[in-house]
């Protein structure tokens, strides 16, 4: 035994001290184990996290709604922590959470959810439920703030003027104000649509914007019925900006 342990220890003498603390005791074994089996874990997971996004880029060893189910909650956790943060940050945001408090109509987190849409829409606002956000619809956090204000403007108008969402020209007169207000129409926005003029620019991108959401109402017959719709009420509507004093 002490010829082996001299071999170990480059043939040192072999004192009682080093006698005594050669053998491994329990607690120095338990350590060493505990903190291979503490790095085994973590590897796995890393290695799981790993195969995950791996599985998600590619879709294999998924199935189709697993692959749909794992992508909602990516869309979903992205569009939660967008809107925490658009509500402590963005001045627009705050300023109309502000006078929706004034005008009686506070909006409460739960009155602002996330959830998946079809890929036409981004956003919405009902009189009985308050706003969907559409997690699966935003490009970039900018995007999700105009959209967000551009809903608020909507719960706005519900609450201080006596709308009637089925009236065409009621309804396009809330839309010409979300789109103008809510930088739904900024020239950055209008580019990447691919809508882009030196003159006007902006009641062009209004009037558009108004026109589709109309066209969508249920009680809208036809585009052209829009388009009336919006033309009729475009003029003093446009240039209604309350609760802004300009143009966000």
């Amino acid at each position: 035994m002490a010829t082996q342990t001299q071999d170990a220890l480059s043939s040192q003498p072999v004192t009682q001290a080093s006698q005594t603390l050669a053998p491994s005791s329990p607690a120095a074994v338990t350590g060493t184990q505990g903190g291979s089996s503490e790095k085994e874990a973590k590897e796995k997971k890393a290695f799981e996290r790993w195969t995950k996004t791996l599985s998600l880029i590619t879709g294999i060893g998924l199935s189709k709604e697993e692959f749909q189910e794992e992508v909602d909650k990516i869309d979903r956790k992205q569009c939660e922590l967008r809107k925490e943060q658009l509500i402590k940050t963005s001045p627009g945001v705050r300023f109309m959470m502000n006078n929706l408090v004034k005008s009686g109509c506070p909006l409460t987190k739960n009155m602002l959810e996330c959830g998946p849409c079809d890929n036409t829409k981004s956003g919405g606002f009902s009189k009985d439920h308050g706003i969907l956000l559409c997690q699966n619809g935003f490009f970039s956090k900018k995007h999700q703030e105009h959209t967000m204000i551009h809903e608020m403007i909507h719960m706005y108008d519900h609450c201080v003027f006596n709308m009637d969402w089925d009236n065409l020209r009621h309804h396009a007169c809330s839309e010409i104000r979300a789109a103008a207000l809510s930088g739904d129409c900024n020239w950055s926005r209008e580019v990447r649509r691919g809508f882009y003029t030196f003159t006007k620019q902006h009641q062009e991108c209004v009037k558009r914007r108004a026109t589709l959401s109309v066209q969508g109402n249920p009680k809208c017959p036809s585009r052209d019925a829009a388009e009336k719709a919006v033309n009729a009420v475009f003029e003093s509507c446009y240039n209604d900006t309350r609760p802004f004093d300009e143009f966000y």
